[in-house]
């Protein structure tokens, strides 16, 4: 089975930059369907640098914990990273340099 691994802020709960170390924002709308689906059919990873614990308890007390298979804050090999803060490189720098320079958070 192919791993994803799936940022936590950003992507799955309701961070729109304003990071508290204390406080994981609330789940996204839509994300408990998504990694359910998903986990049909791939092993997901949660992504996060948040501490450990407290990214456990969030897991759990929003019903994920059957969806998720790890936490990480380690790039590990997966098929797929999925991430608010990321560009797709497509072999072209030039193109890197620009999308790096004109970068936007999705929720900016």
């Amino acid at each position: 089975m192919k791993t994803l691994l799936i940022d936590l802020d950003g992507v799955l709960n309701e961070y729109k930059g304003n990071f508290d170390r204390n406080v994981i924002p609330p789940i996204k709308s839509g994300a408990k369907e998504l990694l359910k689906k998903l986990s049909k059919n791939y092993n997901i990873k949660l992504f996060t640098t948040r501490n450990k614990i407290l990214t456990c308890k969030w897991v759990c007390k929003n019903g994920l914990e059957n969806y998720i298979s790890d936490i990480t804050n380690i790039k590990e090999p997966a098929y797929l990273y999925i991430d608010d803060r990321s560009i797709n490189f497509n072999g072209d720098y030039k193109k890197l340099f620009e999308d790096i320079d004109n970068f936007k958070v999705w929720y900016k």
